[in-house]
């Protein structure tokens, strides 16, 4: 029998090859591997011919290779074409990344061939079908056949087969949801769940038993919220923060007024910071809406008292693009604290440098990434930390650099105010939700004068007019991002990818853009390179996955173009949106519809009429049904194994329904 907590290595077959391979994977116990769920389900119907099947839709079709196969290469791809007969049409078969089915794909030779059917004027086609043979689909004909992430050195059929092991075999544990809870809101078992999950018997079953596993997921996380709040809730503030001359005056000599509600806003952080008990914040505001300009303004009120704050950015390029911007506007107003970089990326003498200013107070803010919670590194009156975009760092981390208060010489009772920055919108409701731990200030308006971003939604078939819009940007000296959902070709899902586009662009683009890709498997160094180059502008055009969504301002890009936008929920879309138009030229946004459906045309078409991060939020909501099994994720905020709290806020809400009995509240 298999306990939950046994190392993968106690399953028969793995070996140390296999269980470096399912680490990758992030499954090092027998826990984690039989909660590496499905990614996706194929559906093994019997083939039909291709004038029978749905042009855009996953089909199966009978056909013989008619003509020995062509290999050919175009930068760093290999591509394979082939062309067979169905019931006597001609069918046009390409793979990329496939040069070894070469030899199996002879001239006569009979297969079923499973895909996204695809119709151009050459014909009908596939795109990176599977194969198999007749015998092996008849095997698999009815089937509802799992498919997991796989990764280098496994596959998803190895994983399939040792999920089942595990399962077969595991010993009985008490479910971790009461049963008067289970019976409220008709939930089966856990382990119920988890085995119709991996091995349904028929496609009906699945989202009972998912929801029984988002559930459980966002009942944990708000059970942890709650437990938090009720601990922090009562912690006296130790800190005296009420000398504000010098941040008010700045305040004064700004060559811009701030917002009504920016004005409130700050008057919430102002009134925490001198108030009884400890802030914790959380300050949402859409993008460009001002929020940074009150970061500094919080961190400026505990310098001027003698205490230092800190600010912890995601990515190195963003924490060095505060940093660049608040030692400007001090050098300008001739302010007196003083602000220092660390990040990782910084030279061991630079490092310690900066650890020793650190230490002895020689430094008022300290602006960095995950190094500000690196070992060695000591605070002196460390009063306020700022984390910017929390759904990057999560909860652990910021209380992490919460904890280096304790070593600052304030006393081990002592915890620093937290603020924390959002731009993902989320609407109200849920947010008190998922940060019940974080009283919520919301700033609700834009600064005057920015330029609105033009935005259309379109289908494949505006590529071509696409390109030569960018062309024209280029032309004019500014720069452009491509979004696509996929890093590259070899992943059997839909969609277009970074690397291939990157050639393509290259091949439709004057031959002097300079076009690069990034995604989030690049080395970190390597990332940072990208942006940084992008920043300065030596990159024209940046291909990218969503790696970019939270990212510097970059006031010279114009263009955001985003491949298969049907593929990214609207609350992400318009992050990615926000990535342009931060600077004084208009700027531009173009969604491809990928997939040629009115609805989720219809869906992307918000987009079109509201540039409100909140609106949008609120009409994705509106439309959402109890969603599909593998419905569009919200990758930008608080992400979880299973649930989505735009997909399902209804399970999130009923989740902190069932928190508030078993608390008794």
């Amino acid at each position: 029998m298999y306990r939950q907590t046994d190392p993968i290595s106690a399953l028969k077959g793995v070996g140390d090859k296999t269980a470096m391979s399912l680490k990758k994977l992030g499954v090092e116990t027998v826990g984690d591997l039989i909660m590496h769920l499905p990614v996706r389900y194929e559906d093994y119907r019997p083939p039909v011919t291709v004038c029978d099947g749905e042009v855009g839709n996953v089909i199966s079709v009978k056909a013989v290779i008619c003509q020995s196969p062509i290999l050919r290469r175009s930068g760093r791809r290999s591509i394979l074409t082939v062309t067979a007969a169905c019931d006597g049409i001609p069918v046009n078969m390409i793979w990329f990344y496939m040069p070894y089915l070469k030899s199996k794909l002879q001239k006569g030779s009979v297969f079923v061939f499973r895909g996204k059917l695809t119709k151009t004027r050459f014909g009908f086609g596939f795109e990176q079908p599977l194969l198999y043979s007749a015998e092996e689909y008849e095997e698999l004909s009815g089937s509802l056949m799992p498919v997991f992430r796989s990764g280098e050195g496994i596959t998803s059929t190895k994983i399939r087969k040792l999920i089942r092991q595990a399962l077969d075999d595991l010993e009985p544990s008490e479910d971790p949801i009461p049963l008067f809870i289970r019976e409220k809101y008709g939930l089966m078992e856990k382990l119920e769940a988890i085995n119709i999950m991996c091995f349904p018997e028929k496609k009906e079953d699945i989202l009972p038993a998912r929801r029984r596993l988002v559930f459980g997921e966002f009942l944990d996380f708000i059970l942890g919220i709650r437990k938090m709040r009720q601990e922090g809730s009562a912690l006296t503030n130790p800190y005296d923060l009420h000398r504000d001359e010098i941040t008010t005056g700045f305040v004064d000599r700004l060559p811009f007024d701030l917002t009504d509600a920016q004005k409130k806003v700050f008057c919430e952080i102002k009134s925490d910071l001198t108030g009884p008990t400890l802030m914790k914040r959380l300050l949402q505001g859409d993008v460009g809406s001002g929020k940074t300009i009150l970061a500094l303004l919080a961190l400026m009120l505990v310098s001027e008292n003698g205490y230092q704050g800190a600010m912890m950015a995601p990515t190195e390029v963003l924490a060095r693009q505060h940093y660049d911007n608040f030692t400007r506007l001090f050098s300008e107003y001739d302010i007196p604290f003083r602000l220092i970089l660390l990040t990782g990326s910084m030279t061991p003498k630079e490092k310690r440098d900066a650890r020793e200013k650190i230490a002895s107070h020689g430094a008022d803010i300290v602006i960095g990434t995950h190094a500000l919670i690196s070992e060695g590194v000591k605070y002196d009156r460390l009063a306020l930390v700022i984390t910017d975009e929390q759904h990057r760092f999560g909860v652990r981390q910021r209380d992490k650099l919460a904890a280096k208060a304790s070593e600052s010489g304030e006393g081990d009772s002592f915890m620093p105010h937290i603020m924390v920055m959002s731009a993902t919108p989320i609407p109200r409701t849920l947010a008190i939700i998922i940060y019940g731990d974080l009283d919520i200030s919301v700033i609700d308006e834009m600064p005057p004068g920015r330029i609105p971003v033009k935005n259309c939604v379109v289908g494949t078939n505006y590529r071509k007019k696409a390109y030569d819009f960018i062309k024209e940007q280029l032309r004019k000296g500014h720069q452009a991002y491509v979004v696509c959902p996929k890093i590259n070709g070899e992943d059997e899902s839909e969609g277009e990818n970074v690397i291939d586009y990157t050639d393509v662009l290259r091949e439709n683009l004057p031959p002097a853009a300079r076009v690069e890709y990034l995604h989030g498997k690049m080395r970190p160094a390597e990332k940072e390179d990208i942006m940084e180059r992008f920043l300065k502008g030596e990159i024209d055009v940046l291909v990218s996955t969503t790696v970019i969504e939270v990212g510097v301002d970059v006031a010279n890009a114009t263009v955001m173009m985003i491949e298969d936008a049907q593929r990214f929920g609207l609350a992400q879309l318009h992050q990615l949106r926000g990535r342009v138009g931060r600077g004084k030229a208009q700027s531009y946004c173009i969604f491809i519809n990928g997939s040629g459906d009115p609805e989720k045309q219809a869906r992307l078409d918000i987009l079109n009429h509201s540039n409100d991060g909140f609106e949008i939020a609120g009409e994705d909501l509106k439309m959402r049904g109890p969603g599909d099994v593998f419905g569009i994720r919200q990758s930008g905020v608080l992400q979880f194994a299973v649930g989505d709290v735009f997909t399902d806020n209804m399970i999130l809400k009923e989740a902190a329904e069932a928190a508030d009995i078993i608390l008794g509240l």
